[in-house]
């Protein structure tokens, strides 16, 4: 490597003051060079050095400038505390200060941003705002450099510190040292791990830290202090320069290399020019200097190995053969690269390393080292051999040993231009030395003589021993390829536009040589074969040739087929196959292969069908070779080889040639063979009916069974049928799917002929082909086949008439299958009704069975209890037909008892309803999203709970989980307010065994839930609808989900599981069904009675009420209707009624207003049942409507009516007043009498036909109330009328509240 000065200038004194050139920058396209020097900045072309522009905006020394990466603007800085943005056409645009001189100015490398440092500051502008942002900083600082990223700016101080900002000027890592930072630069490759920053101090090192603030590598020492770094060679090298007043180029790694240029004093900057081989250096003394660097190629090669440098410190040796690679850390400037087979010479500055091979193995690749010749050698060419280090000097060859001791010199009569090691016994290794004056020398390096071996007029440029040493090609300055006899001195052949040479080690007469952009190969004494080329040729091995284009060697395949051909022509067989082993093709060898088979050179052929791994003819050659050898060919026999012969064209494919020479042999039957082997069966026919040796129909059935076999079935079948054999016709057509030759086949058939025809039947039927086997069943009579085709078709319909044709001859047949192919697709209920048909009602449950077991076991819950309900479903009807069945001949078709099939509908049906449930649980918990509320989700865990908990822990049904129930119920139960309920199930969850990734979970649930109230909220109490008993979330009692004083079971839907306002009783003896239904849809009396026998009679009578309610065990109810006579609490009975006055309970006696106690209250349940015992009562009309408003007034408030209050003013808000009633008279909604009466009280506005009713139900009311007259002695409505308060005023408002609730109640 060298350098080579491209332009300078020198900035002439002003004032007497040197004009010092402080700071240099590129444009990013390299083409213009930015300088401040004095109190200008400079623009020059970088190309030329001419000078473009000398601007003058500073009024002071300029210290530094920057160019932008878009190349539109540059900026300068400097003692004035100003800072210029200019233009690339060198116009000032742009100008703010700072309160010190400007240091450093440096752009960012992604942005438009520019950082400015001064002694107490930095600041960062971008065009993008109009205020700079200045940063206060605790020293002085000298340099400045973004990362490659523009994410980071790194600042060196006076005081020895590296402070690394963000973008935003915050500092992220602060690095200490000693000494000042005079100058710093971060690596631009992106190729390297991680950012490096080279960091050049005045304590006289070089130093490189990672973007963490950690130092990469020591310390680099220099002996002098850096004034300046810039990378070179996108990051592979480091330009420094500084008070030796030198620049030098370094690696990335800090080793020195060399010295760029040097100069009269200090160099203040140097900076490498984008994409070029470059650097610009600036002075002290005010010159400006463009350096260019000039890189040569150092390599070295020794047949297949061949050796380079890399990156100036690293050798990289390749063999070329198998493109194997090792890289050698030298750590210092590799000068001078020598190979030779298993020996490496390394020349570095004060040192020569000769390294070896670390194995006898010829592709190995591990070097180590061997000696060290610590001495600094100058030399042009390094050379060397076993034990040897040659060092060429213009005319002296010096040999060394390897510990550095001089054996020999020799000094020869002109300057020598090629040497090479052309091999030899260790220690008399021979070199080949060509010569400016044109002499050819052959110098052994244990003979003091050198032995010219030609003398040519022109000077030698390149220089090749053959294989045999017996012939010497030249390449010459004229660029001629000169080739010579060593033994005559013979000029052998010459060609023009050669650059460089050299011989096939593997063959004699074969050498290539490049030039002009063309390979040429020279074989033999046929004419060049030439190729395009770009490059020098170094090396020539079997079919590679070896091609150094620039610093990059390659290897180029190039086949030898020309030469092969050549010699295939001239049937010079042993060349040839040299030829071929150099590397061809594999159709050239399989030309060489079949070209010598045929000349019958069995040994070459051989090996030739080796090489392309044909062993049909390997096996035709020995075969050959056999018979030869028995003595059954060759030309004392009749034919000669003809017969072979015959045999190789018939491998060819030459099949006519072939039979002709098996005809002039004698041998027609193997023609005949053959064509029949080959299926040409004309061919065939013709050698047979020539020859007579062989009958035709006998060829006709070969011919058949060949097609078959070569898969022409098709010619196969007609061959078959035209020799009759329709047995072999039908099984082809039917293994092949060839439906419409069947039937042909079958219709051709006779009907005596069942076995053909069933056969013919049963390939229809494996093929789908029912229309077809129908119309040969038909004609073969097979009702039996017929059926079955049917039943596998799952034609029910047509095996249903053709059963019913036969008069059940068939029903076994048929409905046991129809029943199979139902359950399998999921028509449960069909396939019951036809698996009793068929006799086999077992088999109908053992499906749903099944289904459920699969169901439970894939976690499909929903279908587990779909599958149990029709279980129970199913046993309950069995039970229905049972008890209608006095013979028990439904239990016993059943194969069960009367007791177990209660059981098992009671235990399928809770199954359902257990894993109906489930499902939303294991959804909830196994899911990320539920469509459930939590409402929802809440009443379905204490229902699984309730239900459990009756169950028991033994009968839990499978994979029902019981940690997810608790899990859930806690989780919902946590969320709603039920803290006592989730406290309940965390304690229970941490007594179980939980998924490892619960345990926190649940443990920090469980603390948070200690903060909460022991206690559930009030609304989510379930209130028993039968007996308004107010229950706890849980049954306590483990009976199940039923209330907890009168066990009466919850009715829960199971969409939302909220318990349905809804009550199971039992009729008495004597009530028939339609006479309950007619009762339950009677309206009751006004006058206190209902029901059968209730109403008012003539005269204003009213008829005794006989209904008498009994409590029975357990939670069973009954109604009786008869005469006994009421209780002293039901009032009187029988005829008594008629005259008595209806009963009135001790505290409605009084004004109702006057009557309710303060405790009465106390609670929403409480006040429930005054209402239903309000309604139940006595009064009506308005006396009725007055009693349960003042029961409303002193209510509290339920946070759950209020909510919905709340709806319904919305919905009435929107004028949707049939919403808002439609919402009120739900039955599922909160007491539809509380929501009435209070609605009214805010005056809601009521829709018009609900007017009209409640009018007309008051005008009703009170026509019935005018006609009623007490009877005899009835005290107590006196006393009611007297404390009835005074009608009101009539009000608009209230006379419609008292309407519309007269209607209501």
């Amino acid at each position: 490597m060298r350098s080579v000065m491209s332009w300078t200038d020198r900035v002439p004194e002003r004032d007497g003051q040197k004009s010092t050139v402080w700071d240099l920058a590129f444009k990013p396209d390299g083409q213009q060079l930015v300088v401040a020097v004095g109190t200008r900045v400079l623009v020059y072309d970088a190309v030329d050095g001419d000078l473009l522009h000398s601007l003058k905006g500073h009024k002071d020394t300029v210290y530094c400038v920057a160019y932008s990466r878009d190349g539109k603007r540059f900026a300068s800085g400097g003692a004035d505390k100003t800072i210029i943005i200019w233009t690339s056409k060198a116009e000032g645009i742009l100008k703010y200060s700072h309160n010190d001189s400007i240091q450093k100015l440096v752009y960012n490398p992604v942005s438009q941003a520019l950082a400015s440092v001064t002694a107490s500051d930095f600041g960062l502008w971008s065009p993008e705002q109009k205020a700079v942002q200045k940063h206060k900083v605790p020293s002085k600082i000298l340099s400045a450099a973004y990362t490659p990223d523009g994410q980071f700016l790194a600042l060196g101080m006076l005081n020895g510190h590296i402070t690394i900002r963000d973008k935003a000027g915050a500092e992220k890592v602060l690095i200490e040292r000693t000494q000042p930072i005079w100058t710093l630069q971060w690596n631009p490759s992106r190729d390297e791990p991680f950012d490096v920053l080279a960091v050049g101090c005045w304590d006289q090192t070089l130093s490189f830290y990672q973007l963490s603030g950690i130092q990469h590598g020591k310390d680099k020492r220099l002996d002098f202090d850096p004034t300046c770094v810039s990378y070179f060679s996108n990051g592979s090298y480091i330009v420094v320069g500084g008070s030796d007043k030198k620049a030098t180029l370094m690696t990335k790694e800090g080793i020195k290399l060399t010295t760029i240029g040097e100069r009269d004093d200090w160099v203040w900057s140097c900076v490498a020019r984008p994409k070029q081989n470059y650097v610009a250096v600036g002075c002290n003394d005010g010159t400006i200097t463009m350096y260019q660097l000039v890189f040569s190629t150092v390599h070295g090669l020794y047949q297949d190995r061949y050796a380079y440098r890399d990156t100036m410190t690293d050798v990289i040796v390749q063999h070329l053969i198998t493109e194997q690679r090792v890289r050698i850390k030298c750590r210092a400037y590799v000068k001078k690269i020598a190979v030779y087979r298993d020996r490496l010479a390394v020349q570095l500055p004060d040192l020569v390393t000769i390294y070896e091979l670390a194995n006898d193995d010829s592709l190995d690749m591990h070097y180590r080292v061997r000696e060290k010749i610590h001495r600094n050698l100058e030399c042009n060419l390094l050379v060397v051999t076993s034990l040897h280090v040659i060092l060429c000097l213009e005319r002296k060859l010096q040999l060394f040993d390897f510990s550095g001791n001089k054996e020999r010199e020799w000094v020869l009569e002109s300057v020598i231009r090629y040497i090479k090691v052309v091999g030899g016994p260790p220690g008399r290794e021979g070199l080949l030395v060509g010569l400016k004056s044109g002499t050819v020398l052959k110098i052994f390096v244990d003979n003091p003589f050198p032995i010219s071996l030609i003398q040519q007029r022109t000077s030698i440029r390149c220089l090749d021993l053959s294989a045999s040493r017996r012939k010497l090609a030249v390449v010459d300055e004229n660029a001629m390829c000169l080739v010579y006899d060593l033994n005559t001195k013979d000029l052998l052949f010459e060609e023009p536009n050669a650059n460089s040479v050299a011989w096939n080690t593997e063959m004699e007469d074969m050498l290539c040589f490049s030039g002009s952009g063309m390979l040429s190969i020279k074989t033999g004494n046929f004419p060049i074969h030439q190729q395009k080329l770009q490059g020098f040729v170094v090396g020539f091995h079997g079919s590679k040739i070896f091609c150094l284009h620039y610093v990059a060697m390659q290897t180029i395949d190039v086949p030898q087929s020309a030469s092969l051909y050549r010699y295939l022509d001239i049937k010079d067989w042993d060349m040839a196959y040299k030829v071929a082993c150099l590397g061809v093709t594999e159709s050239d060898w399989r030309l060489l292969a079949i070209t010598t088979l045929r000349a019958m050179q069995l040994s070459f052929a051989r090996k030739a069908f080796i090489r392309v791994r044909d062993m049909r003819y390997i096996d035709l050659i020995n075969s050959i070779e056999q018979a030869r050898r028995r003595g059954g060919g060759g030309d004392d026999r009749p034919g000669g080889d003809s017969v072979f012969l015959a045999e190789i064209m018939a491998y060819e494919g030459k099949y006519q040639e072939a039979a002709k020479l098996y005809a002039k042999a004698g041998e027609t039957a193997k023609a005949i063979e053959m064509f029949r082997d080959l299926r040409l069966w004309e061919d065939a026919r013709t050698f047979a009916e020539s020859s007579g040796s062989m009958d035709v129909n006998d060829l006709i059935k070969h011919q058949a069974k060949w097609e078959e076999d070569m898969g022409n079935n098709k010619q196969a079948v007609n061959l078959y049928i035209a020799s009759k054999q329709f047995d072999k016709a039908i099984d082809l057509c039917g293994e092949r799917g060839w439906l419409a030759e069947l039937m042909e086949v079958a219709r051709s058939v006779p009907k005596e002929d069942k076995e053909t025809l069933a056969k013919c039947a049963a390939h229809l039927r494996k093929h789908d082909a029912h229309k077809f086997a129908q119309e040969v069943y038909l004609k073969m009579g097979d009702i039996q086949g017929l059926m079955s085709l049917h039943i596998a078709a799952h034609h029910w319909d047509e095996a249903f008439e053709l059963a019913r044709a036969h008069e059940g001859r068939f029903d076994d047949d048929v409905f046991l299958p129809y029943a199979e192919y139902l359950a399998i697709t999921d028509k449960f209920e069909e396939a019951q009704a036809a698996y009793k048909k068929a006799g086999r009602p077992d088999l109908s449950r053992k499906i749903l069975q099944q289904l459920t077991h699969n169901a439970v076991v894939e976690r499909r819950y929903m279908d587990a209890g779909y599958y149990f309900w029709l279980l129970s479903a199913e046993f309950q009807r069995i039970l229905s037909e049972g008890a209608a069945d006095a013979s028990g001949a439904v239990f016993k078709a059943a194969g069960v008892t009367p007791r177990a099939a209660q059981q098992r509908w009671h235990e399928y049906q809770l199954k359902a309803e257990l894993y109906h449930a489930y499902h939303y649980i294991y959804q909830y918990v196994d899911e990320p999203f539920t469509s459930m509320m939590p409402e929802s989700l809440f009443n379905v865990a204490r229902f699984l709970l309730n239900t459990l908990a009756a169950v028991g822990k033994d009968r839990v049904p499978y994979r029902v989980s019981r940690v997810y129930v608790l899990y859930t119920a806690a989780k919902q139960g946590s969320t709603l307010g039920a803290y006592k309920l989730a406290r309940y199930a965390f304690d229970e969850l941490q007594q179980l065994r939980l998924p490892p990734s619960w345990t926190d979970q649940i443990d920090l649930s469980m603390m948070t839930i200690q903060s909460k109230a022991f206690s559930d909220k009030e609304e989510l109490l379930p209130v028993c609808y039968r007996c308004s008993t107010t229950n706890q979330l849980l049954n306590t009692t483990g009976t199940g989900d039923k209330c907890i004083d009168c066990g009466h079971m919850f009715v829960r839907s199971f969409a939302s599981f909220d318990t349905l306002p809804l009550v199971q009783f039992f009729l008495e003896d004597g009530i028939a069904d339609d006479e309950a239904v007619a009762l339950l849809a009677e309206e009751p009396a006004s006058g206190g009675g209902g029901g059968r026998g209730g109403g008012g009679h003539g005269g204003g009578k009213e008829e005794e009420d006989k209904w008498r309610e009994t409590r029975m065990a357990g939670d069973v109810q009954t109604m009786t209707f008869g005469d006994e006579s009421p209780s002293a609490e039901g009032g009187a009975g029988g005829e008594a009624m008629a005259d008595a006055p209806p009963a009135v309970p001790p505290r409605w006696a009084e004004s109702p207003a006057e009557s309710l106690p303060a405790n009465l209250i106390a609670s929403n349940d409480e006040y429930f049942s005054t209402l239903m015992e309000l309604l139940e009562g006595p009064l009506a009309g308005l006396k009725m409507a007055e009693a349960v408003w003042n029961v409303l007034m002193r209510v509290p408030t339920n946070p759950r009516v209020a909510a919905d209050l709340s709806t319904m003013e919305t919905m009435a808000a929107a004028s949707k007043p049939a919403e808002v009633w439609a919402r009120v008279l739900n039955p599922a909604s909160t007491p539809r009498v509380l929501y009435a009466l209070q609605i009214v009280d805010r005056m809601l506005p009521v829709p018009p036909h609900v007017h009209e009713q409640a009018a007309a139900a008051s005008s009703s009311t009170a026509a019935d109330a005018g006609d009623a007259k007490p009877a005899a002695g009835d005290d107590d409505d006196d006393d009611i009328a007297e404390k009835t308060p005074p009608p009101r005023e009539a009000d608009p408002e209230v006379t419609r509240r008292e309407q519309w609730l007269g209607k209501f109640l």
